[in-house]
């Protein structure tokens, strides 16, 4: 935003900062809080504490102070944040995805040589976490973790010296003692808990009192496609509709498990299914005559030929149940059906893109389309939060600076959302 629209929206922006940094005990944190989101909303090339204090006219120091040094729990920011969403915006889905940030030298708290999707390479970088709130207009990247690589965890490393060594990094970046590796799936499953469960942000109440259904989580082939991840969804009653790949293994939505034939001498064999679980790709490939157009939501990029700016491919859904030793099976030896769903754009030889969903049975293909593809919200929200708000301009040191940093990136990002929701409002470029 220019410094003229920072203007003219600035008293809306003092009373939304002012509600989401209520926890904050003192009047000058407030204060501060509200020139760094202010800093993070201004137009500029780079959103770190020097050039952001330089537009905004005041000392890098005390930015500085109230994102290193500065006493406020950033926990509570981000509950005020996701509850202010979640009581003004329907919740359709909790979408799970992970981001990295490109790092050059080695002192950036959990930064590593490892695997990021955003970068498509294994490179030296920080990969973070995130949890979103989502519907079709809007969303909120309401929760992070910051991912601890093992060579981050000196509880993990059983070679004394790289032990010794990661604890040195540790102190250096302040990382609390509880923060350990932990598989990225794991953390989003704790920051759902979060979020949602008993005695934390309340945020499925908020869904709930408003008349809305349980929320869907979504999340890409990362996630989707660990059987483990799947099931502790089902185990705490969240419904799914999750990316995997087409060499997932299933049964046939039909398929029985049948008796075995048993000689009389030992334990009686179970019911086994009569052939191997297939590929989703197989399985797919053979009910190729129930592909069929469906258009899931409206774009925004119209054309001649597409006036409407419908989305629209051609997908197959089918009754499948996957098989893996994690999934618990039925008394009869079955294992639980689920939905296929499969895109398969007309001029490809095979799907391009499966999911598998625990939506009901009687959900319509159409819905099961829409849920699978509501993730794109998620690429929205990292666009804006990278490309507009500095998410991934931060240069300090600390494990809690850079979740402070991040948590004030996600309430700018929120008065935007704010500002787009609001018909009587100036939208933010």
């Amino acid at each position: 935003m220019t410094p003229e629209q920072i203007a003219e929206v600035r008293p809306r922006l003092v009373e939304f900062t002012a509600g989401m940094l209520g926890g904050l005990a003192r009047s000058d944190q407030k204060a501060a809080g509200e020139l760094y989101v202010r800093g993070l909303l201004t137009d500029g090339r780079r959103k770190s504490m020097q050039p952001m204090a330089e537009r905004l006219g005041v000392d890098h120091q005390r930015l500085q102070q109230f994102i290193t040094s500065s006493t406020w729990d950033y926990v509570a920011v981000r509950r005020n944040v996701a509850r202010w969403f979640a009581g003004s915006q329907p919740v359709e889905a909790l979408v799970v995805d992970d981001t990295g940030f490109a790092k050059d030298g080695a002192a950036s708290p959990c930064v590593a040589r490892q695997y990021s999707g955003t970068l498509g390479k294994t490179a030296n970088c920080q990969v973070a976490v995130s949890v979103h709130l989502v519907n079709e207009r809007a969303s909120c990247a309401a929760n992070w973790r910051l991912s601890c690589p093992e060579s981050w965890d000196d509880e993990a490393l059983d070679d004394p010296v790289a032990a010794a060594g990661a604890r040195r990094r540790r102190e250096r970046a302040a990382i609390p003692g509880e923060v350990r590796h932990r598989e990225k799936w794991r953390l989003a499953l704790d920051m759902i808990e979060d979020m949602t469960g008993p005695g934390g942000w309340g945020v499925l109440d908020l869904v709930t009192a408003a008349g809305g259904a349980r929320p869907v989580v979504a999340a890409d082939i990362g996630y989707g496609d660990n059987a483990l991840f799947r099931q502790q969804l089902t185990d705490r009653g969240w419904q799914y509709a999750v990316a995997v790949k087409g060499s997932t293994t299933a049964h046939d939505g039909d398929a029985v498990p049948q008796a075995r034939p048993y000689g009389g001498l030992g334990q009686p064999p179970k019911p086994a299914y009569p052939r191997p679980p297939a590929t989703l790709r197989t399985l797919a490939l053979a009910r190729a005559g129930q592909v069929r157009p469906v258009t899931w939501r409206q774009g925004t990029k119209a054309t001649r030929d597409n006036p409407a700016a419908a989305m629209t491919s051609c997908f197959l859904a089918i009754r499948v149940r996957p098989a893996s030793r994690h999934i618990p099976r039925a008394a009869d030896r079955s294992f639980p059906a689920c939905w296929l769903l499969a895109e398969w754009p007309p001029e490809a030889d095979e799907p391009s893109g499966y999911w598998l969903s625990t939506l009901p049975e009687d959900t319509p293909i159409e819905e099961l389309a829409r849920l699978a593809k509501i993730r794109w919200r998620v690429e929205h929200d990292y666009r804006e939060l990278k490309t507009g708000l500095g998410l991934d301009h931060f240069e300090g040191r600390s494990y809690l600076g850079w979740h402070r940093h991040v948590t004030l990136a996600v309430l700018a990002q929120a008065f935007c959302t704010m500002l787009r929701t609001d018909p009587k409002a100036p939208a933010p470029g």
